[in-house]
């Protein structure tokens, strides 16, 4: 690639978002551990730290203002100075020592968390921690935390290959003093100024997931048993497979109440449907009573099922506000089975908190499933209007950007039908559905007719209302309909020239 291209490629890079830059960089960097396109990773990767953690000469004085500055994954900003253009050579790959100060080190040390980890900044539900926390525990502990074990991690990084044994080794020893001296600071027998201590970590979101960091590192390996003996997708949760779950999860390591979400959403990632994972709260009650659920340790179960499902509809609304239609169906789906499990399977009081929580998650769809899908039929409208020929100018045309966009739109509300009932927008949808085919109907005949007479001047803005009109066809009516309207519009241009040429 050129000079020119790799320009082109910073300039990109460095118009992204500084999430979507951190989220590009982990999954390079994975790719070059899996050996998968590491030239090309490596070349992207360069790019990226040049546009995502300039190092800036006071960054080694200042660590907090560094912490703010770089992505979470990242190394320390103090770790290494950035290295001469003329001595970098990423056809070769980075060296082990750049891999190291780039973040494999910490992501090393960190892999037990990797599961639970989320990009959310706001409140987190049960079973989760902040990957942005990661970073400042990582600078901590080389400060004061375990330095010394700090210290031999980072050699054995250093001087060993990814997979060498002495690297594990030193990560394991490094996992265990870091737990032990973060519950000395925010476990149960935690003594001394710990908020003077704990001021020195980070803010008060990182000081909110140290607790969750302990345990996990804590009791890294009842997990990894706990992961070896899940199946690698769980499509159906049926007594078979709760039985099996509740036998592997059943480790008195993991079954507190704050080590039990963190095996529960190790489940949950196996499952085909999330929300499935409150069957093991009804098992282990013998009752779909939410009061008898709430009264057990798995009725965190129903707290995580519930606070996804708020999650994917933000993502919902997100993606609406943004436009990008493409990928609702499958969002639809999930949310729309979520909230009828768990409607059908737990007893929910509407007063109860589980209740209102889930009242509030529908309505939250429903108002934004709401007003996109009313503003369909105007937008439709505008497009096929029939307008006089004197109000046509001159080379006037549908725009076929618009026509698209609305086009996605009518799929939309079609899909939306299918789920209508459960996220209580049956009404708004089935009557704009209708709306949409008698007018789409009515207005395609119309403007077929068009192409038989009227100024010669304005036909090429009819005939683009004529496609936009078919493609309109297509996904209210079906592919035949369409191939059929189009057929009826070129017998009506063709009538039309006959007509002239006999004049």
């Amino acid at each position: 690639m050129g000079q020119t291209a790799q320009e082109r490629l910073r300039e990109y890079l460095g118009q992204l978002p500084p999430n979507a830059q951190s989220l590009l960089m982990r999954e390079f960097e994975r790719a070059i551990e899996r050996g998968q396109d590491v030239a090309v990773a490596t070349l992207v990767l360069e790019q990226l730290r040049k546009v995502a953690r300039p190092v800036a000469p006071a960054a080694a004085a200042a660590p907090a203002e560094a912490a703010r500055s770089t992505p979470p994954r990242a190394a320390p900003a103090e770790a290494a100075p950035p290295k001469p253009a003329a001595e970098t050579a990423p056809a070769a790959g980075p060296s082990r020592e750049d891999r190291r100060q780039s973040g494999d080190a910490p992501r090393r040390l960190f892999r037990p968390l990797e599961p639970f980890l989320t990009d959310s900044t706001g409140p987190l539900r049960p079973g989760q921690i902040r990957r942005g926390s990661l970073l400042a525990v990582w600078q901590w502990l080389g400060r004061e935390g375990a330095p010394e074990r700090y210290a031999e991690f980072e050699a054995a990084m250093s001087a060993g290959g990814d997979s060498s044994r002495e690297i594990e080794m030193a990560a394991r020893k490094l996992q265990l003093a870091a737990a032990e001296s973060l519950m000395k600071l925010v476990g149960p027998n935690a003594t001394g100024d710990r908020q003077r201590l704990l001021a020195r970590i980070g803010a008060p979101s990182v000081i909110e997931d140290l607790l969750p960091i302990a345990l996990v590192l804590q009791n890294r390996e009842a997990l990894d048993g706990l992961n070896g003996r899940l199946p690698g997708i769980i499509r159906t949760l049926g007594d078979s497979q709760i039985a099996s779950v509740t036998d592997a999860i059943n480790v008195p390591s993991l079954q507190t109440p704050l080590m039990l979400p963190f095996a529960l959403s190790l489940v949950m990632q196996r499952l085909a449907a999330p929300w499935q994972i409150i069957r093991l709260a009804t098992k282990i009650a013998a009752s779909d009573d939410e009061i008898r659920v709430a009264a057990t340790p798995f009725g965190v179960a129903v707290t995580i099922a519930l606070n996804d499902l708020a999650g994917l509809a933000a993502v919902l609304r997100a993606d609406i506000r943004r436009g990008h239609f493409s990928n609702l169906g499958d969002t639809l789906k999930t949310l729309h089975d979520g909230v009828r499990g768990l409607r059908t399977e737990l007893d929910l009081r509407s007063e109860s908190n589980w209740g209102k929580q889930l009242t509030a998650i529908r309505a939250d769809i429903s108002n934004a499933l709401q007003s996109e899908i009313d503003s369909v039929p105007g937008r439709a409208r505008r497009i096929l209007r029939q307008r006089a020929d004197k109000d046509i100018p001159a080379g006037a045309g549908v725009d076929t950007g618009e026509v698209e966009e609305v086009a996605a739109l009518i799929e939309f509300v079609a899909v939306c039908r299918n789920y209508a009932s459960e996220l209580a927008i049956n009404e708004v949808t089935l009557r704009t559905y209708s709306d949409l085919q008698q007018y789409v109907e009515k207005a395609t005949e119309a403007l077929v007719q068009s192409l038989r007479s009227g100024d010669a001047r304005a036909r090429a803005y009819r005939q683009s209302q004529v496609s936009a009109a078919i493609r309109f066809c297509h996904v209210l009516f079906g592919n035949d309909y369409a191939q059929l309207m189009s057929r009826s519009a070129e017998n009506a241009l063709n009538g039309e020239r006959k007509s002239s040429r006999a004049g």
